[in-house]
């Protein structure tokens, strides 16, 4: 049964840093490209990063340079370093893994990703 689960949600400072994990069971991140949404209160689930199973990074225009992604293969585990932190970073963060086709590609779109898990509260706030 696959299944991610995030953690390291919480409050933080605008300016600030949270690194949010998403530990993947199931398979593994050789098999399925993982990617970071977000949902803000009143608004569709947007596409922040993904990473392919080769390991290829993708961040949108509003990430870039502030946010990071990272993986452990060994401990099956996908980091999102989150810096610099905004107010209109606020948002429940949710990682996904995609169907576990291209190896060296990975997708912004939510339609491709077929597994998703719960999410955790990112709230940036003074």
């Amino acid at each position: 049964q696959l299944q991610l689960v995030e953690s390291g949600g919480g409050l933080a400072q605008p300016g600030g840093s949270q690194r949010l994990s998403c530990v993947v069971s199931g398979f593994t991140l050789d098999d399925r490209a993982i990617g970071w949404f977000r949902q803000a209160p009143g608004k569709e689930r947007e596409a922040v990063s993904c990473i392919s199973r080769g390991g290829l990074i993708n961040y949108v225009n509003f990430v870039k340079g502030r946010f990071t992604v990272t993986r452990d293969g060994a401990k099956n585990t996908v980091y999102l370093q989150m810096d610099n932190l905004k107010p209109e970073d606020t948002a429940v963060y949710y990682c996904a893994a995609d169907g576990g086709t291209t190896y060296w590609r990975c997708s912004f779109g939510l339609s491709d990703y077929h597994d998703w898990g719960q999410g955790t509260q990112v709230t940036v706030s003074s």
